[in-house]
């Protein structure tokens, strides 16, 4: 895929146990926003930790055009690549703003100024809360928080794990609503892990589903968005013999 801004060749990472993630492949185009799903267990978050160079791995990760493998977590992150974990684990004991401040710590000021107004203004909610310990926010406002505080950096690509874990259906939904903004009018690339079919196919334009460290289907947004194509990746989900191919 020529246009790949992502492109993850023969993906392996290997645990005490053995490998958690078998010769993944993937590419993201740029200004696209694409999934990974599986569940628990599936490899899903080993690929996206192993992307951000917080796991150790083998194979190849190129990022426009550049075989970044070799480059820390650290230098992935200053390239453009960011990385919004799990469980949200914004750092409750700081404000809001301070966590706001944190995800723009290798920015200019007036970078950061621009970006935070632009947080702000796709999340209202944390935008009156300014002031608040981020302990104290509520898990929709947290999740918020942590992805405001990812996009705070102005990053080429964002990784997003779970962002829809723990949250009520509402909250997934005004989530999702607000990257869906944020995709459309910022062209954002996104990789995200979700365990929600319904949550991912409302923003993915393609997907690839996971189960046991391999990708055992793949989906285009057609069939991310029709009952056939839910279908296949159910089944791909659940291990029967049927994949998921669009």
């Amino acid at each position: 895929m020529s246009d790949a801004l992502l492109k993850v060749e023969g993906l392996t990472v290997t645990y005490g146990g053995g490998p958690a993630v078998h010769g993944v492949s993937l590419a993201v185009p740029s200004g696209s926003v694409a999934a990974l799903l599986g569940a628990n267990g599936a490899g899903k978050s080993s690929t996206l930790r192993a992307i951000a160079g917080l796991e150790k791995c083998e194979g190849r990760i190129v990022f426009d055009g550049a075989d970044i493998s070799h480059l820390d977590a650290a230098k992935r992150f200053k390239a453009g690549i960011v990385y919004v974990p799990e469980g949200r684990a914004v750092v409750a004991d700081l404000s809001v703003s301070e966590n706001l401040t944190l995800g723009s710590y290798f920015v200019d000021s007036r970078t950061r100024a621009t970006r935070r107004d632009m947080v702000l203004d796709f999340f209202p909610e944390i935008a009156n809360r300014l002031k608040a310990p981020a302990g104290l926010l509520s898990g929709g406002e947290q999740q918020m928080l942590a992805i405001g505080r990812g996009l705070m950096s102005a990053p080429r690509l964002i990784l997003l794990d779970e962002p829809s874990l723990g949250l009520a259906p509402l909250l997934v939904a005004r989530v999702y609503e607000r990257l869906a903004k944020i995709q459309r009018e910022h062209q954002l690339t996104a990789l995200l892990v979700e365990q929600s079919f319904h949550a991912a196919a409302k923003l993915a334009s393609r997907a690839w589903v996971m189960r046991h460290g391999h990708i055992v289907g793949e989906l285009d947004a057609d069939s991310l968005r029709s009952r056939e194509g839910r279908q296949r990746a159910i089944d791909a989900y659940l291990g029967s013999r049927e994949e998921a191919h669009a």
